[in-house]
């Protein structure tokens, strides 16, 4: 029994390059939700209106969409290493001069570098451990992957107040500095070289181009029906139309490149891949949407200050924390879809209470709800992830990055429109406390009715345990 314990152990090696990888990716996804709380002061420091600063966060995502694909085509062709290094000092370097920015121009140019690097990493990540750690050790080294996307929104707003109130908003990106120094560091020493899975791969220039062009006229036609409120306006319905227009062009185009397509159909064909792809999608607003609104509501309906919001989600990113080791262990002994039903039935159960919460609920049982949330979030997205990997020949890994990473990228900016739509479309008359409760209450009713759909495409993840038993 020992024996057998110890063999199902994942290797040294492989745990510390996972490691290693997600320090890298600890600095993106820890800035990019730091940088909201210092909106305001942004706009105060350069003078500017909201219009203008909000493209130091548009900017970010859209050259983080845009280079997505570019990094898959890339992973392909060039050394693993080299690229993840690559990319983290273009970050880091993004990094220093945002905070040295002198203007609203040069913040917004020092942001979509920072984007562009961003676009790199994430997947990247996700490639390399792909590759290291193979089908036996996949789940428990995607748990691993998890970590900076659990900190992510629950330490970023936190950390980031505490900074913009004790010393100024160019700290945001400066803590980055000693972060990305140790990340490049160990790189450079301890991280292994991955050979190319094809050194001949061509420049799929259309491909990538519309990719690209599909991942941001989505993303910035849904962040502008966010910012009035509608999906009713000019930008939010032209965009929307271009994008999808731009789909049905690469569903043409790929269906005649075939497997030289950057992101090839055949991926479609494995039942699990497209669990993976619309299960994640669903979860951009089941799961993201309500990141955005917990924050909002403490600060809206219980009065709280943002520190103080931020530290009452603590109880969420502990749930997470305490599912993520068994999230992995368990996805690759029963296999996903058992995992993600299961996580659903904690998400579901934590996100019900939110419905009938205002201004009188205790925090006890807020903070229990919380806690129970957090276990099931976590045990979602990471065995989807992991899902998306499922049966893939080792060419095909970096293509299935490349998918995971655009669908999580557009799900995530569709959850956070898609709430902020509803609770502004719900304050129809003066923003009273008891409008404001009801329009928040209005926005977790759609996430927990998202979060039921969410079971139709777990059922197509893999079920190791039926297999096992045939």
């Amino acid at each position: 029994m020992a024996t057998k314990e110890k063999q199902d152990q994942v290797p040294k090696n492989i745990i510390n390059t996972g490691w290693i990888l997600v320090l890298g990716a600890l600095m993106p996804m820890l800035d990019s939700t730091m940088v909201n709380i210092a909106i305001n002061h942004l706009s105060h420091d350069f003078n500017t209106g909201l219009d203008s600063i909000q493209w130091v966060t548009t900017g970010y995502v859209l050259a983080t969409a845009i280079a997505v694909p570019i990094a898959g085509w890339a992973i392909q062709r060039f050394d693993g290493k080299n690229l993840v290094i690559g990319a983290n000092v273009l970050f880091l370097l993004g990094s220093i001069l945002s905070g040295l920015s002198w203007n609203i121009d040069a913040m917004i140019i020092f942001r979509i570098v920072q984007g562009a690097a961003a676009g790199f990493i994430l997947p990247l990540m996700s490639t390399l451990m792909a590759q290291i750690a193979g089908p036996q050790y996949m789940g428990r080294l995607m748990s691993i992957i998890g970590i900076p996307i659990v900190l992510g929104p629950i330490l970023g707003p936190v950390v980031g107040a505490i900074i913009i109130q004790s010393v100024s908003w160019r700290w945001i990106f400066f803590v980055n500095v000693p972060v990305g120094v140790i990340a490049i560091a160990l790189m450079m020493w301890k991280l292994q070289h991955f050979t190319p899975v094809n050194p001949q791969a061509k420049f799929d220039f259309v491909g990538i181009t519309l990719l690209g062009i599909i991942s941001a006229t989505l993303i910035y036609g849904i962040t502008d029906a966010a910012k009035n409120a509608t999906f009713n306006n000019g930008a939010t319905i032209g965009f929307t139309i271009a994008g999808i227009f731009s789909l049905v062009v690469y569903i043409v185009y790929a269906a005649y490149r075939k497997d030289a397509a950057i992101l090839p159909l055949h991926l479609f064909k494995i039942k699990s891949f497209d669990g993976a792809m619309l299960g994640l999608f669903l979860a951009g607003i089941a799961n993201n949407g309500p990141m955005l609104l917990l924050p909002l509501f403490f600060q809206n309906v219980r009065g709280f200050s943002v520190i103080n919001a931020g530290l009452m989600l603590i109880s969420q990113g502990v749930g997470m924390l305490v599912a993520r080791p068994l999230i992995g262990r368990m996805t690759d002994k029963l296999g996903a879809r058992t995992v993600v039903l299961v996580s659903l039935a904690f998400t579901i159960a934590g996100t019900l209470p939110f419905v009938f919460f205002d201004h009188n609920a205790s925090l006890v049982w807020i903070s229990v709800a919380l806690f129970i949330r957090g276990i099931g979030i976590g045990g979602v997205s990471i065995p989807m992830m992991t899902d998306a990997y499922t049966g893939m020949e080792k060419a095909d890994v970096p293509a299935s990055s490349i998918g995971t990473r655009i669908i999580q990228n557009i799900g995530g900016a569709f959850g956070s429109a898609v709430l902020a739509t509803v609770v502004s479309l719900s304050v129809t008359s003066a923003p009273t406390l008891r409008v404001m409760t009801t329009a928040y209450q209005n926005g977790f009713k759609v996430a927990l009715f998202v979060s039921l759909l969410l079971l139709l495409p777990a059922l197509l993840l893999t079920n190791r345990v039926k297999a096992s038993t045939n």
